[in-house]
């Protein structure tokens, strides 16, 4: 994956920082080798819970960007961020002094693994919608005081001086279902890397589906197939967007607030 991971950001990303959590296969090797690439271990703040160790890294392993660059972009290896122009896009939002770009989750799904030097947001777009892959991933680490990531960065809570896009361009595209056999093969390795704790927590409870459930999902996202790179993937990408509805409160408090200011003057 780390072929596919660079292929793509190395053409509007001028550093990396990655985190290793004890890989046994050539990926330190593979990331050493880029000029822009730095290479970290990954600790565990929480010894016996990955997910909770990875909630408290995402949201601090970050803020050492600040003074350093106009995004950041917390990710993982298999999330790639998605727009037809993205680096005329990010000057345009950095122009209209945006902080913040929630993305739109896409599953996407291949029949089989992909090439080794295939860039797959050209050759492989066929994605379907899926908000729970909504996520904030790049922002301005100068304006965001705290990012507040869920567990598994499935949402967030972003306090600073926060804006957002007035519509929604940037696409998240999540490259896991790459050809059945990979989708059990990376299962599987997950469910092993799993505590015990996660596990009674219900942390990846999706790692434990049997192949009879990963196949039904995996027929349920066949279906909703469309081409990302379609202008209509944007408009056509329903359901919830936490970012929308937080925008919303933060306005309904600020009325509230100014009326209850209003009031006691008069009173």
């Amino acid at each position: 994956m780390l072929g596919f991971f660079f292929r793509h950001y190395l053409p509007w990303v001028e550093r990396f920082v990655i985190y290793d959590d004890g890989s046994d296969d050539n990926s330190n090797e593979i990331i050493s080798s880029q000029h822009n690439a730095e290479l970290r271990h990954y600790t565990r703040t929480h010894p016996d819970s990955f997910v909770l160790s990875q909630r408290h890294f995402l949201n601090n392993c970050w803020k050492e960007s600040r003074g350093k660059a106009d995004w950041v972009i917390v990710t993982d290896i298999d999330e790639h961020l998605y727009h037809p122009d993205i680096e005329n896009y990010l000057l345009s939002c950095k122009a209209q002094r945006i902080t913040v770009i929630p993305a739109l989750g896409y599953q996407m799904i291949t029949s089989e693994f992909p090439g080794p030097d295939e860039h797959l947001s050209i050759t492989r777009t066929n994605g379907a919608p899926f908000t729970t892959l909504n996520k904030l991933s790049i922002f301005n680490p100068d304006a965001v005081k705290e990012a507040n990531f869920t567990e598994g960065r499935h949402g967030a809570r972003p306090v600073g001086r926060i804006k957002i896009p007035r519509e929604d361009e940037m696409l998240l595209l999540h490259y896991k279902y790459l050809g059945f056999k990979f989708l059990l093969e990376k299962h599987s390795c997950r469910r092993e890397r799993r505590t015990e704790t996660d596990r009674l927590k219900g942390f990846g409870r999706h790692y434990y589906w049997d192949e009879d459930k990963l196949r039904e999902k995996w027929k349920s996202f066949e279906s909703a197939l469309v081409d990302i790179t379609s202008p209509e993937a944007t408009k056509n990408h329903r359901g919830p967007r936490w970012w929308r509805e937080q925008r919303l409160l933060r306005r309904l408090s600020n009325r509230l607030s100014g009326l209850f200011t209003r009031t006691e003057a008069k009173s």
